[in-house]
């Protein structure tokens, strides 16, 4: 499937993009090169290829799951206009 540069111009008032006249072709010639790829791609074979988070197979560190501040709840809620139930309450804005 090959862009014309009307195509591109259409394209480039979807995206809300202006595009000076002189690089339509240029636009189009790497659109169709982009497509081209995904033809490819689409063709090839993945049924024996295993899916993965990331191209180096690594796994991500994790922080330990430990507590680091005091709770402060109840001196929020003792500065807060409003509370009720430990809840703040807040006006209603939407009708």
């Amino acid at each position: 499937m090959a862009l014309s540069a009307d195509e591109v111009n259409k394209i480039a008032h979807l995206a809300r993009l202006g595009i000076d006249e002189q690089d339509i072709e240029h636009y189009a010639s790497d659109l169709n090169n982009i497509l081209d790829l995904m033809t490819q791609m689409g063709e090839l074979n993945t049924d024996d290829v295993q899916p993965m988070a990331h191209p180096l197979d690594q796994v991500q560190r994790l922080r330990e799951d430990a507590v680091k501040e005091e709770d402060q709840r109840d001196h929020f809620q003792k500065i807060a206009p409003q509370t009720e139930n430990g809840l703040y309450l807040v006006p209603k804005v939407i009708d």
